[in-house]
């Protein structure tokens, strides 16, 4: 009966493990990728991303939405953006709301805030990530710009 009672123990254990550790590995690729992004770093950011038709990006600001859809219409318009970018050395803290793991998929909710010298901006991020093999990638962000006026 104890070995029974070691045995359950040891696997609710392994559960809170596995659940921490996959949140620290998404909390990580979505760093890397936002690190990646303001470091003109293409390869580490695309790394980031699963690479298939499924895939969206989002981003609403004072301009205007804009959306890309599939992996080769990301790649197509990003490495323009790598091929221009300037690394800046900006100090990012993601303010995580909420993150759901579903066996092999990841919902996340969390705000960034980015500071570059006198220059700050805070989104509301919303992603979506897919678990390929032991590696967490992101299919899905849509962000939204906290500056953006709220209508009443």
């Amino acid at each position: 009966m104890n070995y029974v009672r070691h045995i359950v123990l040891l696997l609710l254990v392994a559960g809170t493990v596995r659940a921490q550790t996959d949140t620290d590995m998404i909390k990580r690729v979505i760093e890397q990728e936002t690190t990646a992004y303001l470091n003109a770093d293409y390869k580490t950011w695309a790394d980031a991303w699963v690479h298939e038709p499924y895939v969206y990006w989002s981003y609403t600001g004072n301009t205007g939405t804009r959306l890309v859809e599939g992996w080769e219409a990301m790649k197509k318009a990003f490495e323009r953006y790598f091929k221009s970018a300037h690394p800046a050395a900006g100090e990012v803290v993601n303010r995580w709301e909420e993150i759901r793991i579903y066996e092999n998929g990841a919902y996340v909710r969390f705000t960034q805030h980015i500071t570059e010298g006198r220059d700050q901006s805070e989104t509301v991020q919303i992603r979506t990530l897919e678990k390929q093999g032991l590696t967490w990638r992101i299919v899905c962000m849509q962000a939204i710009d906290k500056a953006l006026p709220v209508k009443k």
